[in-house]
Formats: structure tokens, sequence, C-alpha cells
């Protein structure tokens, strides 16, 4: 029997993978879908695809995609379809648990014709608190241990639960990195405020008191919190190269967790 023969008497399923010189191919890795929220503020997108570019940057070959859950294009259930029968994990590039981790990204995943894992948020981190260190050096914070220093942390808000838990927890992280007490504040949907909390660290004796964004991407409550702060504003966290491997280390991580596969919803079914 000869080789030509062998090969095209392989199972349907593995002749895709065999090339023409009978050398067996490497399936393509699932492709990535960096999921953002949308904004109006143009500069959001701007930030999300400098962040898509250095994720290609980190890693070359692996095919990276964008999708937004509203406002922008391309919205997500559209870049989804156009994937096809492709494999994709979704990074969704939010900071902690809420309606849209746990609702709106899996409902759509569910309704793709692809099969889909979804991953979890990219916080809490240490990756970053690294990027949270940075923007506040480029803004003016000095290092150093400083009994009348602070940094309020100052997130989007959100009324499930989890999310502030989430959000405390990167606070303690970067609490222990700067050696300042470091509190939680929100644009909206939960307290307090970023002018409640500086006022009560004022209060309480810190006169040197800075804004951590814990925000992805330039917009309206992000603009709303700098404006609150005292002193120091630092930037959002952007495209800093250490949010891309953040996005990369949850994509790896929901690769090679079993339950991040999402189920396809029966067509015609409620979601």
């Amino acid at each position: 029997m000869t080789a030509t023969h062998q090969r095209t008497t392989q199972p349907a399923g593995q002749l895709g993978r065999v090339s023409r010189d009978g050398t067996r191919r490497r399936p393509a890795a699932p492709a990535l879908v960096l999921v953002a929220h949308g904004s109006r503020d143009p500069r959001a997108l701007a930030t999300v695809r400098a962040l898509i570019d250095r994720v290609r940057e980190q890693r070359p070959g692996l095919s990276v995609h964008l999708g937004h859950i509203e406002l922008n294009e391309p919205l997500l259930p559209d870049t989804l379809a156009a994937l096809g029968d492709r494999e994709a994990v979704l990074v969704p590039l939010l900071l902690s648990r809420g309606y849209h981790v746990k609702q709106d990204i899996p409902e759509m995943a569910a309704a793709a014709e692809a099969r889909t894992r979804v991953a979890a948020p990219l916080g809490p981190h240490p990756l970053l608190v690294e990027t949270l260190h940075t923007r506040l050096v480029e803004a003016g914070w000095r290092t150093g241990t400083n009994e009348r220093a602070a940094v309020v942390l100052a997130a989007a808000g959100s009324r499930d639960p989890e999310a502030a838990v989430d959000a405390g927890r990167t606070a303690a992280l970067l609490a222990d990195r700067l050696g300042v007490p470091v509190v939680n504040a929100y644009a909206s949907a939960a307290a307090p405020t970023v002018h409640e909390a500086v006022r009560s660290l004022t209060a309480s004796g810190h006169h040197r008191i800075a804004v951590a964004s814990y925000f992805t991407a330039p917009g309206r409550f992000a603009t709303e919190c700098a404006n609150a702060a005292p002193r120091i504003a630092a930037a959002p966290l952007g495209a800093h190269p250490a949010m891309a491997r953040l996005v990369l280390h949850r994509y790896d991580e929901a690769m090679a967790t079993p339950g991040t596969i999402v189920q396809r919803a029966l067509a015609g079914a409620p979601l």
C-alpha cells in the first residue's frame, strides 16, 4: 500500500491536520477575543486597540479580535459571527465580577456558532497592581514611607457585592506595594464616592492623597474621578505591557480550565 493511499484512508477528522507532504499540522490555537465594555469617548477605543497591538506583539501568530458589549463597533455578537465555527476564548476587559461577566458575556457566547470559553475578569491580580503603581509614579507619586500619604482606588462601581470584594483585594495588594493606606471609591452604584473617600482620609490626618484610576481606558467615569483628586490623579491602566501579559494569562488560564467552556444555546430557546 502506497503512502498516498495510506493518507487518503485516514479518518476525515484527521485529514485536515495532515499536509501534502504527509506531516501532521498542529491545529490553530483558538482565537482570543478581547471583550471591552464600550464607551462614547473616542480615547477608549484607541486605547483598547493599542492594547490589542501589545497582545499581538507578545504572542505573534495568535489570532486576536475585539468585541464590545455596547456603544462601540464591532459588537461582540458580530465578532463571534465573523469567526464562524472557529473556537474562541473571550477575555473580558473588565476588572471585577459583575453583571457583564456573569450574564451578558456568557449569553452572547452561548448564542455563537463556535465553541467558546469565557475567561475570568482581569482583576484582582498582581499585574494590575504593577500597572497601577506605574501610572501613579508617572503622575508624580514618590515611593517611600509617609504616614500622611494615602491612595484612593477609584473604580466604576457595581451593585454586585462580589465586585466590591474584588476591588477590595486589589486595594489591599496596592497598599502592600506602596506601604500606605489604600481605600476604594466608586463613580456610580456603590459608596463611597472619590470626594467622600478624600474627605474621610483628610479627616483622619492624611494630607498627601493620590487617586489611582482603576479603569481600563479613559472615559466619563475616569475623568470624573480624576477631577475629584486633591493633587495627584493617575491615568487609567491603558495599554501597559503588564496589561497585555495579564490578557494572555487569562487566555491561557481559560484554555487550561474545563469549566470555562460555554454550552451553546439551542436555536430558538431562551438563554
